[in-house]
């Protein structure tokens, strides 16, 4: 079993920045597609961004151009620098980790609040 936690949340004005970070235990995220969620009061939980085990990286539109995911598998460590903040980028930010050939998210955190204000 993979437990995440992450970190790194808190309150800052528009236009800085953030960086979570996920920490897994176990030793397998490196086998595992790495997520970041978000969820903003009242609405559904959203995928932010995407690191694969093979590397690739993807991101909500949303966010292209503003956050970046990396991964440290020797670290069992995932994290989400976050840039130019809004907002509308306020919402509870979750980790979560997908087995190979897994349709869904099996490893998810508990959340971490961030903040922005305007």
């Amino acid at each position: 079993q993979v437990q995440l936690v992450e970190s790194g949340g808190g309150l800052v004005q528009a236009g800085g920045s953030l960086r979570l970070s996920c920490t897994a235990s176990g030793s397998i995220i490196n086998i595992l597609d790495m997520a970041w969620y978000r969820q903003a009061p009242g609405l559904q939980r959203e995928l932010v961004a995407v690191s694969t085990s093979g590397g690739h990286t993807t991101y909500a539109d949303s966010v292209k151009g503003r956050f970046t995911i990396s991964r440290d598998n020797a670290k069992n460590m995932v994290y989400l620098q976050m840039n130019s903040l809004k907002p509308e980028d306020t919402a509870v930010y979750f980790c979560s980790g997908r087995k190979p050939f897994s349709r869904v998210y099996d490893y998810w955190g508990q959340g971490t609040q961030v903040t922005i204000a305007s």
